[in-house]
């Protein structure tokens, strides 16, 4: 997202009325037609390629719980029971925002996610001719249902709440919250999270952003909340709000790039023993949710996040923390 948090960036909350002022923009889906079924392989065949992909469970490294590793015949690699035979549907939203994607293409390669999302279909066996790109709203991704998608990245972070309506892979990425505020504005002189419960705050729907607004600073009056963090900067840009939340990544490329009279007031320290992070989104009790967990962990493992991680949000690296 010109990077939103969508953040960090969220939960499924629904309590907040959507901020009236500014409009919804429709997101297209093209979804490509399900047909494709897992073909019978020898078992012997079957084990050895299985076993190639790397889907064992995940250690434990702080990382969000996945399912438990799938029989080795299902990881199959490159025959995976996709949604289309051969080919490995990729969601995420529009417009697709920096640094998680570049140039609004999330199948150009550049940005995190979008090398994240190559990565790991690497890793189950598709060439990147073989990854379709379909454009998912945020909220349709968490919402129950049937998906038209294999997996959707899009800056969700897993949360016990969206586990009852969608499966998610291991985390691919542990973030924290921030909060921007234009320079002259008062919230951009807090040091503390007490100095932000009187200021107008926004977020976007259905975030976790939003949920550290509501929970962690609990603000005096009732926090704006927008369908996109596109409409959030420009509620900030235009002092409708005095401060918004968002992940620190997309903080530090919205003042850096996007909004250059705002700054980074500071990020929150994460809390309850447990990094937040974000996951693939796949269905509910998906076929793939064992497979890709376990290609997201070989990629954790040699060090591949790592260095994506370096290459493409190398400048989000550090903000005061808001006590």
């Amino acid at each position: 997202m010109s990077v939103a948090n969508r953040p960090t960036r969220r939960t499924t909350s629904r309590s907040a009325s959507l901020y009236a002022a500014l409009p919804v923009r429709p997101s297209r889906r093209t979804a490509p037609r399900r047909s494709g079924r897992l073909p019978r392989l020898g078992a012997a065949l079957a084990v050895l390629l299985g076993a190639a992909v790397g889907c064992a469970p995940q250690d434990d490294t702080g990382s969000a719980k996945s399912s438990a590793a799938p029989p080795a015949a299902a990881c199959a690699k490159g025959h995976l029971a996709t949604g289309t035979a051969g080919k490995l549907t990729v969601g995420t939203d529009k417009p697709a925002y920096a640094p998680w994607f570049q140039d609004d293409d999330p199948a150009n390669g550049k940005g995190f996610e979008s090398a994240v999302a190559y990565a790991v279909a690497d890793r189950l066996g598709y060439a990147r001719s073989d990854v379709i790109w379909q454009t998912v709203p945020f909220n349709s991704a968490v919402a129950p249902g049937k998906k038209k998608f294999d997996f959707d990245l899009n800056q969700v972070s897993v949360s016990d709440e969206r586990r009852r309506a969608v499966d998610f892979s291991s985390g691919y990425y542990d973030v924290r919250q921030a909060v921007i505020a234009l320079k002259d504005s008062p919230a951009a002189k807090a040091t503390t999270v007490d100095a932000l419960k009187h200021v107008k705050l926004g977020a976007q729907v259905g975030t976790t952003s939003l949920d550290v607004v509501n929970s962690v600073i609990r603000p005096a009056q009732q926090p704006a909340v927008f369908q996109k963090n596109d409409y959030a900067k420009t509620a900030l840009k235009n002092g409708q709000v005095d401060a918004i939340v968002v992940d620190l990544p997309t903080a530090f490329y919205i003042t850096s790039a996007e909004v250059q009279e705002a700054k980074i007031v500071g990020q929150f320290a994460a809390s309850g023993g447990r990094a937040e992070q974000f996951g693939l989104v796949l269905d509910k009790g998906s076929g793939l949710t064992g497979c890709v967990s376990g290609a997201v962990d070989s990629l954790r493992k040699d060090g591949t996040l790592a260095r994506l991680e370096k290459t493409w949000l190398s400048e989000a690296v550090d903000a005061p923390v808001l006590k």
